[in-house]
Formats: C-alpha cells, sequence, structure tokens
C-alpha cells in the first residue's frame, strides 16, 4: 500500500486533500496578517497571503522523495486552480479572460515558490521576497514586512518539523 493511499484512506482524489487546502486558506485569511502585519485586506492582498503559505507547503512536500508526495502535491495545486478560478467566476469575470488571469495567478504561485525556497534555506532573505511578493515594493513599513516575513518563516519552520502524514491529513503548524 502507498504512502499516499495510507495517508489518505485508499484513494488519492484531490477531494482528500481538501482538509490541507483548507487549513491553508484559513492561514492565508487570518486577520493577523492584514492587521499585524499590514498586508492590504484586498482580493489581492488575501490572494498574495493564501499562494504564499500555500508556496511554503509546496516546498516542504517538495523535500519528500516519495513519488506519492508529488502526486499529492500536483493535487493540492489543482485545489488552488478550480478554487482561484470559481472566485474569478464568482466576482464576475467573464469565461474569455479567465484563462489569462489564471495564468497570472499561476505565475504569480511559481514566482512564490522561486523567492520562498532560498529564503526558507536562509531566513535573512525572506524580507526582500516578502517585499517583492507580498507588498509588490510598496510595503507601509519595515516593520509589516518584518511581521509577515517572521511568521512566514516561523511557519515554515513548523512545517519542516510536521511529518508529511500529518501535513497531507491537515494538520499544519500555526503560522
Amino acid at each position: 500500500m502507498s504512502l499516499l493511499t495510507r495517508i489518505l484512506g485508499g484513494t488519492s482524489d484531490r477531494a482528500q486533500l481538501q482538509p490541507l487546502y483548507g487549513a491553508v486558506v484559513a492561514i492565508g485569511r487570518d486577520p493577523a496578517w492584514y492587521r499585524d502585519g499590514q498586508v492590504p485586506d484586498t482580493l489581492n492582498g488575501r490572494f498574495d497571503m493564501i499562494a504564499a503559505v500555500l508556496a511554503l507547503v509546496l516546498l516542504r512536500l517538495e523535500r519528500e522523495d516519495a513519488r506519492e508526495v508529488r502526486t499529492a502535491s500536483a493535487l493540492l495545486t489543482e485545489l488552488f486552480v478550480d478554487d482561484m478560478d470559481g472566485s474569478l467566476r464568482q466576482i464576475g469575470i467573464g469565461d474569455l479572460v479567465v484563462g489569462k488571469h489564471m495564468g497570472r495567478m499561476m505565475g504569480a504561485l511559481g514566482g512564490r515558490l522561486t523567492a520562498f525556497r532560498p529564503a526558507v534555506a536562509e531566513p535573512e532573505l525572506m524580507r526582500a521576497a516578502v517585499e517583492r511578493n507580498i507588498f509588490h515594493e510598496a510595503a507601509p513599513s519595515a516593520d509589516a514586512v518584518g511581521t509577515v516575513a517572521e511568521r512566514l518563516l516561523e511557519f515554515a519552520r513548523g512545517l519542516r518539523d510536521t511529518p508529511v502524514s500529518a501535513l497531507l491529513a491537515g494538520e499544519v503548524p500555526r503560522a
């Protein structure tokens, strides 16, 4: 029996990863990001935080060598795509431009993966990654950047110490 099958109860269906994706979204929507970290409480700001949290989870999964974990990572990304697609349609974005928006969103997720990968390994790089990927070079203050950067690093450390089986089951550390 594969690791993913054991963890997810006999199926690799992405719906089984919904608890993990739900936890990612809940962390990204935590009011402390917007209050203490001064992340803009807008659609774009919320997307930025959900994408940042998801990127850190995907980076954690990337450390595992098991094929099943790579599959889970792809399925988790599909849940993100479905969620973002649904959100765009819900706010009135038409079929003709949803694909264009989705392409930008996936590019943004990829950008966070690229920026956060070295920042997790070398924490002094996280402030610059947060400034570019959360605040887009227009941070309200150095303290806000520091707050968000430290909290993301704390989350990444918690992910590092979380067994993959617990993570795939939706058990994530506090951010």
